[in-house]
């Protein structure tokens, strides 16, 4: 297959995606929800089904691929693979040496964000208005609740790897929720990241690779039940759906609260770390480039959606 342009455009949103996919508390799912092609990636994954089996055992290459858009999915794939690698030790390092604005930029960013969805909910009696505010309203309040969440300690095994995999990537597709940090929620957050770097460095214990590969299959199960669901929910419900989305968007704003006291001091590794939210006390430089500089990734995001649409359009 040779390059075409939509293969960079798709490449760069992957991209986008892989880094959103490394900031705890931002879902690379808003970001593919900004960028106009959330629908499109949750209906190729939902396509992973018996229609795809059966063109498979027929060797009909071409309507396989072409049922699972397999050409948008490797592109798209390959950028967010891209994203993760390049962009994870730069983040790491600008959430401890500068969390304050960088949490900043990014609780600018999930607010544009869960506007942009809002509007995309269009409301067409009053009553659907209201169902549809009430529906967003208990989204934020669960999702407000669960980043609140102490990690837990449970008994870690293969099934609960599994489950772990399951539960993490059916989080990671949806817009405000971060896969990684209901790994961390769970415990298995320090396990599997460790084991992951063990396996980058040609290190991996026999253990740790049957591991991974349960968490893997985890993954593989819950994306494609999962996918079929919200798709499903996207063509019947797609008001509710979205009203949902973006009150999960809207109540994970609390992980990203710009002002934190660090309460373990002595730990520099970031997955270790646990902060307390405070309010400044008085009005100072550093709350007004906090201010700042969340307003300007507000501007950001306004761009890309806009960017995104005007993309769309041209691909139509």
């Amino acid at each position: 297959m040779r390059p075409k342009r939509e293969d960079f455009v798709q490449f760069a949103r992957g991209f986008l995606m892989g880094g959103a996919d490394i900031i705890p508390g931002v879902s690379g799912g808003t970001i593919a929800l900004i960028l106009g092609i959330y629908e499109r990636l949750v209906t190729a994954i939902s396509h992973f089904d018996q229609r795809l089996v059966g063109f498979v055992a027929q060797r009909q290459w071409r309507a396989a691929a072409e049922h699972v858009d397999l050409r948008f999915l490797m592109t798209l794939g390959l950028g967010i693979a891209t994203g993760v690698v390049s962009l994870a030790s730069v983040m790491l390092r600008l959430l401890l040496e500068h969390r304050m604005y960088t949490l900043s930029v990014l609780f600018g960013l999930i607010f544009a964000s869960s506007l942009i969805v809002a509007r995309m909910v269009r409301p067409q009696t009053r009553g659907q208005l209201f169902g549809c505010f009430g529906l967003a309203l208990v989204a934020a309040c669960f999702a407000y609740w669960l980043v609140g969440l102490e990690q837990v300690g449970l008994q870690h095994s293969l099934p609960y790897f599994f489950v772990c995999g399951a539960v993490a990537i059916c989080a990671m597709i949806l817009p405000g929720i971060s896969g990684s940090y209901i790994l961390w929620l769970l415990g298995a957050y320090v396990t599997v990241a460790g084991a992951v770097r063990n396996a980058a460095h040609g290190n991996i214990a026999f253990d740790e690779l049957q591991m991974l590969l349960v968490f893997a299959s985890g993954c593989l199960i819950g994306l494609l039940c999962f996918s079929k669901l919200l798709r499903w929910l996207l063509v019947r419900a797609h008001r509710a759906t979205m009203a949902v989305l973006g009150g999960f968007m809207a109540g994970s704003l609390r992980l990203m609260w710009p002002f934190q006291h660090d309460l373990t001091a002595e730990t520099h590794e970031l997955k270790l770390k646990r902060y307390e939210h405070y309010l400044p006390e008085q009005w100072d430089t550093q709350v007004t480039t906090c201010l700042v500089l969340a307003m300007a990734a507000v501007v950001v995001i306004l761009m890309l959606e806009r960017l995104g649409r005007a993309t769309n359009r041209a691909e139509k």
